[in-house]
């Protein structure tokens, strides 16, 4: 009697075994998977992406998986890693083979595009919303990961790209007086969603964020809450001025228009950028670094001694009050 391929092992094969091209995978014959270490150290992370909480259910198929596997590269990056490989799981209501195409696609695309071959996983059903969950490894030289821990008082604090814009697509998405406010502004409207569906992780930044950064960490529950853990990781605080935070023209206009404050923006989720601290006398190297990596990035303040939460400070230098700090879960 010929084997007789499971509705499991036709889905991989179809879907996921094309895209395995790394030789260490095995062609997703085997149930595990080699990754050469190199004499680097190997970083570990790991991200589940779940419908109706990090997605909305009719965003198309393929920008799911560029976010799955983009919020775990933000992290590496953060940490000063180049992606080396990941594993997937992808738990599903049923085999819809228009979206598993898509799915499959976005994936592909983006694990070439990043240099971050798939290596194995599983496929799973469930009766409840689908989960997409990745774990990737990257590469640093021995000894060179960038840690929560570490910043300094005088270290300057540093942000990637703009602040807010994800929790604004999401708010633009579903509708109502963010959407109506840019009704007339269709490019901005498009940005802000494009920003929470598709992240764009720093990993051009991993190697600046290595060579000059004390202390780092992607944004992914808020810049305010991200930035009181490595400071509690690291035990100091923060002075940060809120006029610096760099926010996108689409979400000034918002603020303007008073459709959210900026103080809001800092406690939303889903921005994917980096903050990271680098000592004083070294920020004019890290900010040609970054700028020759084509990466945007802003001081935003200076880590101070004391156990206290980050200070968010007005233009007359008085601390802002916030409702929230970050996003939870629970």
């Amino acid at each position: 009697m010929t084997h007789q391929p499971s509705g499991e092992d036709s889905l991989i094969a179809r879907y996921f075994k094309p895209l395995a091209t790394d030789p260490g995978a095995f062609g997703l014959v085997d149930d595990a998977a080699i990754i050469p270490a190199d004499g680097d150290d190997l970083v570990v992370n790991t991200d589940a992406i779940v419908e109706g909480v990090h997605y909305l259910p009719d965003d198309p198929p393929d920008t799911i998986a560029r976010k799955a596997l983009r919020v775990n590269l933000s992290d590496l990056a953060a940490k000063g890693a180049v992606p080396a490989g990941f594993v997937l799981t992808l738990a599903l209501r049923q085999k819809d083979e228009a979206w598993l195409s898509a799915f499959a696609r976005g994936l592909g695309e983006d694990a070439a595009a990043f240099g971050c071959p798939l290596l194995g996983g599983d496929t799973v059903s469930t009766p409840g919303p689908v989960m997409i969950s990745i774990t990737a490894w990257g590469r640093v030289p021995k000894g060179r990961m960038v840690h929560r821990f570490g910043a300094r008082p005088g270290d300057r604090v540093w942000v990637t790209g703009t602040i807010g814009d994800a929790m604004l697509g999401l708010a633009v998405s579903k509708g109502g007086p963010a959407a109506a406010a840019l009704a007339g502004d269709p490019a901005a409207r498009d940005m802000l969603i494009g920003r929470y569906r598709v992240p764009q992780p720093r990993h051009l930044l991993a190697v600046p964020v290595r060579e000059f950064a004390t202390a780092s960490m992607d944004v992914s529950d808020g810049l305010a809450g991200d930035l009181s853990k490595l400071c509690a990781a690291s035990r100091v605080s923060a002075d940060i001025a809120l006029s610096q935070v760099p926010i996108s023209s689409a979400a000034a206009k918002l603020v303007t228009a008073g459709y959210h404050q900026l103080e809001g923006l800092i406690s939303g989720g889903d921005d994917y950028e980096i903050v990271c601290t680098v000592p004083a006398a070294r920020c004019a190297a890290f900010c040609a670094a970054a700028g020759a990596a084509g990466v945007a990035v802003t001081d935003i303040g200076v880590i101070v001694e004391g156990p206290d939460v980050p200070r968010f400070l007005d233009e007359q230098g008085r601390p802002v009050v916030l409702k929230q700090r970050s996003y939870s879960h629970f």
